[in-house]
């Protein structure tokens, strides 16, 4: 099953002081393991534009759709047997303790 994980800041991180994982031996594990299909980092929030149409119109705005201390930072596509290896590859993912990772399923679409 394929999960997207956001990953995302947090105005609450972990203050534990041991040693966080660390990103790159996170990402060849689970790249060797096909556990993880792509991901990356995003540019700053200052570096977003947003779309949208409304009426016909176009409407773009420089910035973030919403105005929050707690942003997306990057995403990890993942392709696991189920929710519970999901949520076990998030676990070991740095951000776990600096931030939060949210899984998302992917939905196909209706024909």
């Amino acid at each position: 099953m394929k999960y997207m994980m956001f990953v995302c800041s947090d105005t609450e991180p972990d203050t534990d002081p041991s040693d966080l994982p660390d990103i790159h031996t996170w990402v060849a594990e689970n790249d060797a393991r096909g556990r993880r299909l792509t991901g990356d980092a995003l540019a700053p929030t200052n570096a977003a534009t947003t779309v949208r149409v409304r009426g016909g119109e176009l409407l773009v705005s420089e910035g973030p759709f919403a105005e929050t201390t707690e942003v997306i930072v990057g995403f990890d596509l993942l392709d696991c047997a189920d929710l519970d290896e999901a949520i076990e590859v998030a676990r070991a993912h740095p951000m776990a303790r600096h931030g939060r990772l949210e899984l998302r399923p992917l939905a196909a679409l209706p024909a």
